[in-house]
């Protein structure tokens, strides 16, 4: 399972704004800069993430974006079934008629189990644990 740069790059601009922990509107091009991330492609990402209810927009010349949640209520699992669809290792997981080794197949027992650990992580885990590691690193003083 390889998960796509939308969805990597989407994570990215919710953590930047999570970060950010204001009332105050974060610009586009603010979180464009930071996450190097195209301005275009920012603007798919924030609407897909707005429709979610992940993020809002404001207008006006103080506008861009805040999260519509506190960051310890929007679960990754939510995010990224909103971005990538339902966690997928193989096709056999979801739907055994998809190959006639289904029944009695040993690996099959293995995907599910990937699948499930995959699911239990990204259920734990919520923007705020993300923000709190981000800050946690950011705290380490590596001097010599």
């Amino acid at each position: 399972m390889k998960l796509s740069t939308r969805t990597r790059y989407a994570v990215r601009a919710i953590i930047e704004l999570a970060q950010h922990n204001s009332n105050l509107p974060l610009q586009l091009k603010i979180i464009a800069q930071r996450q190097d991330i195209s301005v275009k492609y920012l603007e798919q990402l924030m609407a897909v993430l707005r429709s979610a209810g992940f993020v809002r927009s404001v207008r006006g010349s103080k506008g861009g974006y805040i999260l519509a949640k506190a960051p310890n209520q929007i679960k990754m699992n939510e995010v990224l079934h909103r971005l990538e669809g339902a966690v997928s290792t193989v096709d056999c997981v979801e739907d055994e008629s998809s190959c006639s080794r289904s029944a009695d197949c040993a690996a099959r027992y293995l995907w599910i189990q990937v699948e499930q650990a995959i699911e239990q992580v990204l259920e734990a885990m919520s923007l705020q644990d993300l923000v709190d590691k981000a800050n946690e690193e950011k705290k380490l003083d590596y001097q010599i």
